[in-house]
């Protein structure tokens, strides 16, 4: 990776601080709990341990109703018998200014302690109406909407295939009637505009966020695999007149999908590939 050396120093600080935690696991994958997804990640297999993000440096408490500002390994079932472990790790938006090497820190932290998978989680708006709220998607690929990027300097990462398509394949061998999808992200933190959810389709757009597109870019950088889920949580703006759009209601359809959102990932880390 080409980062600043101030960057290298933050990311080697976390990783200093998680190592004695880890005691010498290194874990099988990454797990961001986005928007909807933080009760469900956080229940899925025996805890080894939990501690609050600020403990650890480069971390901090999210200022994001719904999102759980705590660093965690999990042990989980895994189909060969062995031993699997996922790291949870908190998500920083780009709406809370600062900075996309922030919003890219925790994945360049997993990185960094060698974990190469990832899955990255969102909840988010439906500009598709064959996708319907309460349902998850499977992010196909992104529209990086935020005029931002986690790069320094001429890097040029490769994005053909940022979401891995046989992550995507497993998913589908797990319950092949999940939506695939492009993602768009807007910077936030005010919702879509009826005409911005408009453009986004007229570019080929199905759901509308403010998060993980500019993650994966870091994590195709670091050379991290990685798996987008959508958890929707609404519909766009304007593709239902008269609707209006809050947190609550993402909250809400969040705290409504726990169970099946923990069931369907307890399902894909059942036969997650080692390699």
């Amino acid at each position: 990776m080409t980062i600043p050396s101030q960057i290298s120093t933050a990311i080697d600080n976390s990783v200093r601080a998680l190592r004695p935690l880890l005691d010498g696991i290194i874990p099988d994958i990454l797990l961001v709990p986005g928007s909807g997804w933080g009760s469900a990640a956080h229940s899925i297999g025996r805890e080894i341990f939990s501690v609050p993000a600020p403990s650890i440096p480069g971390f901090t408490d999210s200022p994001v109703a719904g999102h759980t500002a705590r660093i965690q390994l999990l042990a989980l079932d895994h189909e060969d018998g062995l031993p699997f472990h996922a790291l949870l790790l908190p998500r920083t938006h780009f709406y809370e200014e600062r900075g996309a090497d922030a919003v890219a820190h925790a994945v360049r932290v997993a990185a960094a302690l060698g974990i190469k998978k990832a899955i990255l989680t969102n909840g988010c708006g439906s500009a598709n109406p064959q996708i319907r709220p309460g349902c998850v998607a499977l992010i196909a690929d992104h529209i990086n909407l935020t005029a931002a990027t986690v790069l320094h300097g001429a890097t040029f990462i490769d994005l053909s295939d940022a979401y891995s398509p046989r992550l995507r394949a497993l998913v589908h061998s797990v319950d092949s009637t999940i939506p695939e999808a492009v993602y768009a992200q807007f910077p936030g933190p005010q919702y879509e505009t009826p005409a911005e959810v408009r453009m986004a389709i007229a570019l080929g757009a199905d759901l509308v966020g403010m998060s993980t597109a500019l993650e994966t870019i870091a994590a195709r950088e670091a050379g991290v695999e990685v798996l987008g889920l959508s958890l929707i949580t609404n519909a766009a703006a304007g593709t239902t007149p008269g609707e209006s759009l809050s947190h609550e209601e993402v909250l809400e359809q969040g705290a409504s999908s726990k169970d099946q959102l923990a069931q369907l990932l307890a399902r894909i880390i059942q036969v997650w590939p080692r390699y």
